[in-house]
């Protein structure tokens, strides 16, 4: 049987597959690119989990306090070497990224003190955790005031409006490496690192915390590396490896990291406290894959750009662009666009590929956000999946693919959609 056939049987056109491989032979040596650092990052976790000898009473089940859990405790340690940083809180009971996010800013600023977002806007979800948009419990209503310094046109780092932004309130300044659900670049660690250094020539004791979302593993080194006092992430994207079925991590500081610890929990408690529930193995086994499969992610990203920039979308970052996160942001002009496309990454699913993706008012965000999302872990964006707000530009955020082929027939798929809706001719 051909090659071909399979994606037949899949419901892939001829036309659709044969311009995925004249896309394909183009890529090969960003490819081999992306596996090089792949191999990099799978030695430098390797090295963390050998130095801190895991073994297999690291992966027992506790319950209740969990108090003495050498395996939560033990996988704390080999994150806080991977991302090398003087502590780490890797949890269960962090439920997700943006729940990450609100423990490292709670835990870190007091009444009086200002955020300062040295990015523009954040993330959606981040808005009412902050209060620019109303929320019980939001930083503003517990004193915390905010300010940010919005990026140039052209998406770069606007550094004199972040000079002029820091003054002797600013306690931490939040940065958003991805991009989110902005078509904008996303930030290199060494763009990052640029701005760290600005902040803290500017006041040397100011807190700098990256959410680290969609980024870990896709350059060789981390923010931590680059000066950051915080990185925060999702293990149901990137460092969960597509194991991990919910959590979130904390690497930075001694004192930074104890401090969330202590929010985590209850004061006087910190990291003494949280079972592991039996989570132990997926959690370790995932950051140990987790450098392969992202990878495979990023080889989805540069070839749904390939595709689609071939057909004359606008694609962020363009397919011959380094990859700064797992990210791959396709401006489709329209909704009708978009729900096609995501009804095209939705028939591409392990899980639920009969289902229909349609747009609706999702809590967190202030527009209809259409999602496409068959995964194992529901809600893993590390797993293939799609996404956007539906409004001007009409851009749908594709990321995810636990492996490069499963990436490849989501994109493919995507396109068959666009094709049999009339929205693009091959």
């Amino acid at each position: 049987m051909e090659l071909f056939d399979i994606y037949r049987q899949l419901g892939v056109s001829r036309p659709v597959y044969e311009l995925g491989e004249t896309v394909l032979a183009s890529l090969r040596t960003r490819f081999d690119a992306i596996d090089r650092t792949a191999e990099y990052n799978q030695g430098k976790v390797l090295a963390a989990m050998q130095k801190n000898r895991v073994n297999a009473t690291h992966f027992a089940a506790t319950t209740g306090y969990g108090y003495d859990d050498e395996g939560r405790d033990n996988l704390e340690r080999v994150y806080a070497d991977v991302f090398h940083t003087q502590a780490a809180l890797v949890r269960p009971q962090i439920t997700c990224g943006t729940h990450a996010l609100a423990v490292a800013l709670g835990a870190n600023l007091l009444p009086g003190d200002e955020l300062l977002s040295a990015v523009g806007k954040p993330y959606d979800t981040l808005e009412e955790v902050i209060g620019i948009r109303e929320s019980k419990c939001s930083l503003r209503e517990y004193g915390v005031t905010y300010a940010q310094a919005d990026l140039k046109a052209d998406g770069s780092v606007d550094f004199d409006a972040v000079r002029r932004a820091i003054n002797e309130r600013t306690k931490l300044v939040t940065i958003q490496r991805s991009k989110g659900y902005a078509t904008r670049p996303t930030l290199s660690v060494s763009q990052i690192g640029e701005l760290i250094a600005l902040c803290k020539s500017v006041k040397p004791d100011v807190i700098c915390m990256v959410d680290n979302c969609y980024g870990e593993f896709v350059e060789r080194v981390e923010p931590s590396d680059a000066g950051a006092d915080l990185v925060v992430g999702s293990l149901i994207k990137n460092p969960g490896g597509g194991l991990a079925p919910i959590g979130g991590y904390i690497c930075g500081t001694q004192e930074c990291v104890d401090r969330c610890a202590y929010r985590l929990s209850a004061p006087g408690l910190g990291q003494e406290v949280g079972a592991n529930l039996g989570l132990m193995p997926a959690f370790y086994q995932g950051l140990f894959l987790s450098p392969t499969v992202v990878a495979g992610a990023l080889k989805g990203a540069v070839f749904a750009a390939g595709v689609y920039e071939k057909l004359g979308f606008p694609c962020v970052p363009p397919a011959g662009e380094e990859r700064h996160d797992i990210i791959q942001a396709v401006t489709l002009g329209s909704r009708e666009a978009m729900v096609a496309f995501c009804k095209g990454i939705q028939s591409a699913a392990p899980v639920d590929s009969y289902v229909t993706p349609e747009p609706w008012a999702m809590p967190g965000y202030d527009a209809e956000v259409i999602m496409a999302a068959g995964a194992f872990v529901q809600g893993s964006s590390i797993e293939l999946s799609a996404d956007g707000p539906i409004r001007p530009p009409y851009a749908v955020y594709f990321q995810g693919g636990l492996t490069f082929p499963h990436a490849k027939l989501g994109v493919l798929l995507s396109l068959q959609k666009l094709a049999e809706a009339g929205i693009v001719t091959l």
